[in-house]
């Protein structure tokens, strides 16, 4: 077919992480541009629903098998069933998905993995091997814009690893933002393309931070007794002061606090959190001696006696 000319104000590149906009953007004198995978791919498996329509877990939690180099997690559907995705390193090592190449790999690895999976996933061979592995990639690149005439928006701009399901809202965040420029600078659009990219880009780089980083919190940190610990403390203090003290998870999905904003408010509770810990530590250390001291001086007594 015969390529197609058209003029436009405003050229809007919202066309994903391999964008042909950004793509001839890439030609520009001083225009940034990485991308990076992680060693990871994922592969998306389901739990159905029970016999009765029911869900075979608890519909309202994120459920993690985290086992460090690699994890399963499992969201609820509408109808009664589960969405689970293995994401695990594509090659080098004992554990990855070169290296489960036939059903009955498959179904050892999950059965010594995650054997109380197992039971829920009848069809976990049969999703195994139908569904794709896709990869994951990070995509930075600046300044989003091209003087008045182009501006990157979304994946084109950012894309982001899945792992603190923002990418979607961060897309549709740039979207508001955007909308909100033009206005203010009454669609001057050399200003409106300068503003987005200075607004936008510290906070897209943070949430792509984010996101790597939420990675090894859930494949392993979850399984950390001292981590659930500290996240139940940070929980609690939000019920005490709900207004003060605001997980990060909270700031980032259910509030328009710029990412970068919120990180940074994170670390300050984080700080706060740690004089927690401490505290608790020592009075339990305190405590623990105190009961010893007190056995002694009881064995003493009756001693004594």
């Amino acid at each position: 077919s015969s390529p197609i000319e058209a003029k436009a104000r405003l050229i809007i590149g919202a066309d994903g992480c391999f964008s042909k906009v950004r793509s001839a953007m890439e030609r520009m004198e001083r225009f940034n541009y990485s991308q990076s995978y992680l060693p990871a791919g994922y592969k998306e498996l389901s739990i159905p629903a029970a016999s009765d329509g029911s869900y075979q877990m608890d519909p309202n939690c994120l459920h993690i098998w985290p086992r460090h180099k690699y994890m399963l997690i499992a969201l609820p559907n509408l109808d009664g069933s589960f969405t689970c995705t293995l994401f695990m390193d594509h090659e080098g090592s004992e554990n990855c998905f070169d290296a489960l190449q036939t059903p009955q790999q498959v179904e050892s690895f999950f059965k010594t993995t995650f054997p109380d999976a197992v039971p829920l996933m009848p069809e976990l061979t049969k999703d195994f091997f139908a569904n794709p592995t896709p990869s994951l990639i990070t995509i930075r690149c600046a300044p989003y814009h091209f003087k008045s005439s182009v501006l990157l928006i979304a994946d084109a701009a950012h894309a982001i690893v899945p792992f603190y399901g923002q990418g979607i809202n961060a897309g549709f965040e740039d979207c508001r933002i955007l909308l909100e420029l033009m206005h203010e600078h009454d669609f001057d659009f050399e200003k409106v393309c300068k503003a987005f990219t200075e607004s936008r880009k510290p906070n897209a780089d943070a949430v792509a931070d984010l996101a790597l980083h939420n990675y090894v919190e859930m494949a392993s940190k979850t399984a950390s007794t001292a981590f659930v610990i500290r996240r139940k403390l940070g929980l609690l203090l939000n019920r005490i002061f709900p207004n003060k003290f605001i997980p990060l998870y909270t700031f980032v999905s259910f509030s328009n606090v710029p990412y970068f904003e919120a990180i940074k408010r994170s670390e300050a509770q984080d700080k706060l959190l740690g004089y927690f810990g401490k505290a608790t530590s020592t009075l339990l250390g305190l405590s623990v001696l105190s009961i010893s001291a007190a056995l002694v001086l009881s064995r003493y007594r009756l001693i004594r006696a």
